[in-house]
């Protein structure tokens, strides 16, 4: 198969469609997957997600549409007949075989001869750090080793696209945190291009370089993990991605370079302008991390507030405020911890000053 001239069209998806009977799973996806990227596909479950990382891998056929692979139309080949290995959340390790057996065995079945093949099982032993374990059964592995050597087996056939189905999912989370730059180092260190499915928004933000954020079988924003953060398309994106404050309101200023909404707990300055939208429905979004507060009137002028604390949550290295705005809005604060010794003199029913920088906030018109 022949190089693509760019990096940007290395993998394609052109109007895919997949409909089982009357429900459309997948809805004229469009996607432009660079090469030697990892791109994550992120949704809650019966998103669509699952279904389009199959539809890639040949076991799910599109209803409409095109998967291009280096200008390649791949939609018809069989999934045995396509450059592409995919690594199940299962693992899927053959229980009575060694782990050397286990990454040998597609290799084996490709006809490789003896002495490459070795050579190939050598070098993915060395690359996922697990060369003492080669005679070891699945079963006297840790599921973070368990993981690396379903990576390994799925990388020794050199494909051109890795397929990751919930790669961490069967992991707990202090072990799935340590996992994800394992497995982001291992696959760039191989340069393989990378498609991966994730329920798990930090799983995406900390291994993809950039994301698709899926809902009801469409793709709702593209972006790297600090543009979908920071500048979320939508409400549903600004809401499943981390945690977020969304204040409904009227545009009430409406300039190139600011505007301004008037919502239940007053007029909210914006630092950035929305261009004919005057008067329009409107929302906007704050994340948590990026509202102060004290009890103490601070010396600001604009995104200023008052409310009486509700709840409090501490979390080790930061605390969380749900604080009760005079219309009755319950706003979320987070304040990070940053001495040991550092104690917040704010207490539940505390009447207390929020406020945020006019750059914190985006407005969101859907």
């Amino acid at each position: 198969m022949a190089e693509p001239d760019s990096k940007k069209d290395y993998l394609v998806t052109e109007k895919l469609v997949k409909r089982f009977d009357e429900a459309v799973a997948v809805d004229e996806v469009d996607l432009s997957i660079r090469k030697g990227e990892i791109f994550a596909l992120l949704g809650s479950s019966g998103c669509g997600k699952s279904t389009l990382l199959r539809m890639l891998a040949g076991f799910e056929t599109p209803t409409s549409g095109r998967i291009l692979l280096a200008g390649q139309d791949v939609a018809t080949l069989a999934p045995y007949e396509r450059p592409f290995n995919m690594m199940f959340q299962s693992y899927a390790l053959f229980p009575h075989l060694d782990i050397w057996e286990n990454i040998a065995f597609g290799l084996k079945r490709e006809g490789l001869p003896k002495a490459e093949l070795a050579q190939r099982v050598g070098q993915m032993l060395d690359l996922v750090q697990l060369g003492a374990y080669a005679k070891r059964k699945p079963h006297q592995l840790s599921g973070g080793q368990q993981q690396r050597v379903a990576l390994a087996r799925s990388l020794a056939k050199k494909p051109m696209v890795l397929l990751l189905d919930e790669p961490l999912g069967a992991l707990d989370k202090k072990l799935r945190e340590q996992t994800q730059f394992e497995l982001v180092n291992i696959i760039e260190k191989v340069g393989v291009t990378c498609v991966m499915v994730t329920h798990d928004q930090e799983e995406a933000m900390t291994m993809a370089s950039r994301i698709a954020v899926m809902s009801k079988g469409r793709v709702l924003q593209v972006g790297s993990p600090e543009e979908v953060y920071e500048h979320p398309a939508n409400r549903f994106v600004a809401d499943f991605i981390g945690n977020v404050n969304l204040f409904d309101g009227k545009i009430s200023v409406d300039e190139s370079d600011h505007c301004a909404v008037q919502t239940g707990i007053g007029e909210v300055q914006v630092g950035h302008g929305v261009s004919g939208a005057l008067h329009m429905p409107a929302a906007i979004a704050v994340r948590p991390e990026k509202i102060e507060i004290n009890k103490q009137r601070p010396d600001v002028h604009h995104n200023l507030f008052s409310g009486r604390v509700k709840e409090i949550a501490y979390f080790g290295s930061y605390n969380t405020y749900i604080v009760k705005a005079s219309d009755g809005t319950r706003v979320k604060i987070t304040e990070a911890n940053t001495s040991r010794h550092e104690l917040s003199d704010i207490t539940w029913e505390d009447d207390v000053y929020f406020w945020w920088d006019d750059r914190a906030g985006i407005v969101l018109r859907d």
